[in-house]
Order: structure tokens, then sequence, then C-alpha cells
């Protein structure tokens, strides 16, 4: 048996033509309309079928970076929407459980110590950064763009994105903002260049702070803008805003109520905050294990109940909270077409394996993204609950009027290497629904 019975059974959307390493057809579902993916799967070596059957989600992106099979017709993202679409359609939500020893294992996993945090960023973020320029937008925003119209370019979303984090900041000039996971700075860089504000910094990656420090310079921000070297525990000190973007999926579950305390006394008596983290729309589970082994080790994505409960814990009001559902599918899109233009040289540096597992991890993400399973929250925090107007009407004014500023200002030169052509949604998807925003 190859394991085919089960394709047999679970493959009703799509059609999907599994080629065997002998040159065996094996042909499910079909295609019954032109949105239908129509994948040729080819198997280099015998059994992959069954090993990854033996464990789907570990397994299925181990044996494509070690070449076990390749896309004949189609694309990656085609074969993954097959899989997860028809096994959204055939999963009973009622099945399956967790496990004692699955729980205990999760718990130990997401218990990150500082020493522990510093390997994990290390092992994400201290990749070749040239293989980040390859991929991000020029202003290195490696964090979810926000799409306001389906034409916008990568570069114009993550603008918009960084409007949006103001206006819901509430920033005006002459205040002091803490950026916990600020990266290569491209987010104090942009807030900067609007309001006349200091940015103080923190990143546990030494290759970012390097970089971030530089671009500051380049800038002639270093007046204002302070990177740090140093775990958000052991930083001390008052703000009037704090802001974090995509750092929250590295604490582990353990410390989210003393990340968000800390948050708390970070903050002026009328400070606010904003969390902007990846999330999980379905009740509390294990990390994707081949995501923990290969791109975030000690990362986990919270369900909004688990944020729900450690900001219970902080001291904090919530103010509002907004999930972005396809921007995050859009950005992966973007990132992914980038890096398909620089693949070559990448395969020349790094090898096959690794690019296989770079476009896998890009590519499971944004149709885990398209699925909506997971989500974006923004959790905007405030230490007093009428810290932030009360209707949401000022939030698109001052986004109009950040973008105003952000427009007057250049894009910071030379943080990409060479000049590239840039992917826009157009590239992505045509079919953006036309609804509002979020």
């Amino acid at each position: 048996m190859h394991g085919y019975e089960l394709f047999e059974r679970l493959v009703r959307f799509g059609e999907l033509t599994i080629i065997d390493h002998d040159g065996r057809r094996n042909t499910f579902g079909q295609k019954a309309s032109d949105d239908a993916p129509c994948v040729i799967w080819r198997l280099n070596k015998p059994g992959v079928i069954k090993h990854i059957l033996a464990n789907p989600r570990l397994n299925l992106g181990e044996t494509y970076m070690d070449g076990n099979w390749d896309i004949a017709q189609g694309t990656l993202h085609d074969l993954l929407s097959i899989l997860r679409i028809n096994l959204e359609s055939s999963v009973n939500p009622k099945s399956g459980g967790v496990t004692p020893m699955s729980t205990m294992r999760r718990i130990l996993k997401s218990w990150n110590s500082i020493r522990t945090s510093y390997r994990n960023v290390s092992h994400h973020y201290d990749l070749d950064e040239e293989l980040f320029r390859a991929c991000l937008d020029d202003n290195l925003h490696y964090s979810c763009a926000y799409f306001e119209h389906p034409q916008a370019t990568l570069e114009q979303a993550q603008r918009a994105k960084c409007d949006l984090i103001a206006a819901k900041l509430c920033l005006e000039d002459g205040q002091h903002v803490l950026d916990i996971g600020c990266g290569w700075g491209s987010l104090a860089i942009a807030l900067c260049q609007a309001f006349d504000i200091r940015v103080t910094g923190l990143t546990l990656s030494h290759k970012q702070t390097q970089t971030a420090r530089a671009r500051v310079r380049a800038c002639g921000l270093e007046s204002r803008i302070d990177i740090h070297q140093m775990d958000y525990r052991e930083h001390t000190g008052r703000y009037d805003r704090v802001v974090s973007v995509g750092m929250f999926e590295h604490v582990g579950k353990r410390n989210y109520t003393s990340m968000l305390r800390k948050i708390s006394d970070s903050l002026t008596s009328e400070g606010i905050a904003l969390l902007h983290t990846i999330g999980s729309r379905l009740p509390p589970e294990p990390t994707n294990p081949w995501i923990r082994r290969h791109i975030f080790p000690g990362g986990y994505l919270p369900s909004l109940s688990e944020v729900a409960q450690s900001v219970e814990k902080s001291h904090l009001h919530t103010a509002d909270v907004e999930i972005w559902r396809e921007h995050y599918a859009m950005t992966l899109a973007a990132w992914n077409t980038n890096f398909q233009q620089h693949r070559a040289r990448f395969v020349r540096e790094r090898g096959e394996r690794f690019c296989r597992m770079w476009e896998f991890y890009l590519v499971i993400s944004q149709t885990s993204f398209e699925a909506g399973i997971t989500t974006v929250q923004h959790w905007q925090l405030a230490r007093h609950h009428l810290a932030v107007p009360i209707t949401r009407n000022y939030l698109y004014q001052r986004s109009e009027e950040v973008a105003g500023k952000t427009a007057r200002t250049r894009p910071l030169k030379g943080t990409a290497s060479g000049t590239k052509e840039r992917a826009t949604p157009r590239a992505v998807r045509t079919d953006y629904p036309q609804q509002g925003k979020g």
C-alpha cells in the first residue's frame, strides 16, 4: 500500500496527480472549475507518501527540503492549497484531542529563559542579511504589511502599516517610544521621520543591532533613536508609548503575562501600547513541529483567549482589538515573489536544501493565513481606560494625517543590495475582497 487510499477519500476540490518514482500515475479529484488548482506531484524516491503520512506536520516539509518530491505542474502553493482545503472539508472538529504528554511537551517547548531567547532569535534573525534584503521591502520591515488597496506595492503597504500603528499609538511630537523587538530599526525610523519623537529600540540579534544603528546614522537620526541589544526583561525606564511588532510570538507562552506586565510598568500613567502579533484563531495548540525545528525554535502562536487572559493580569486596559486577515497572506506571497527572483543566487551561496526550506516556510505560512487559521492580532492597550478616544473616528483621520507626513519623507537609500523589481498584490492575487479595512 502506498497510502494513496487516503487521497481517494480526501481529494474533492481540485485535481491531484501523483507520479511515483517508477513513473506510475494516480489521479485524485477533478478540476471542476477554473478556480480549482490542478497539480502534478512527482515523487523522486520510494516510500515518500508513507513517510509523510507517518507525521505530516513535520515530514511534508522535511521531504520537500530533501528533494524527495517536486511539483511537475502547478506550484508549491497549489499543492498546499489542495491539501489544506480538502483537509478542512473532511476533518471532524470534534475528533482528536490533546494528550497529557503533548500538553507537557508544549509547555516545555514554550518556556523561554533569557538565554534561550537569545539563542532562538539568533537562529533565525542572524541568518545572512542579504536573504532578508532580497525578500523584504527596501526598508526591511519583517512583519505583516497593510494593503489598503489591491494595487499597493509592498513598500506602500508597509508604510501604511507604520501609519496605522502611529495612529493607534496616538503619537504626538515630544514623546518617547519604546520599541520592543525593533528588528533593523524600520518602524523606529518611520515613526521618527513622521514625528519629532525619540525611540529606544530593543533587539536580541547582534546583526540586527549593528544594521539598525547604521541605518539610523544614515538617516541622521542618531540623536533621537537608540538601539540596544538587550532582552526586554533587563530594560528599565518609563515611556509615553510602547510598541512591539512581531516579537510576542517568540517570548514563550509562560512569559505572556510577565511581558505584558513589563509593558505596563514601562508606561507612564497616560501611556498607550500597541501589541502586533501573529496569532491563531483556533483553541491553544502546539506549534507546527517543522516551523519549530527549522524556522522559529521556541516560537508559539497565541490564541485570542491566551492573550486576553494575560492582559487581564497585567493592569492594562484593552482599548481596542483588531484582526488582520488576508494582509499577511499577501505579504508572504510578495516576499516569495521577491525571493524567487534571487533564488539561483542563494542556491549557489546556501544550497538547494536551504532554498527549499525557505520557500516552504513562506508558502506554508501563506496558506495558513489564506485559510484563516492564523491571523494578525492588534491589541491597543492603555494604562488608563480613557487614554484613547472612545470612538474609532480618530483612527482613520490620524492615519491619513500620518500618511501625509510619511509621503513627504524619502525612503532610506542603500538598504537593499541593488535595484530590483518589487512584488505587488496584483502578482499575488487578483480577487482581493472589496470590503472595509481589516
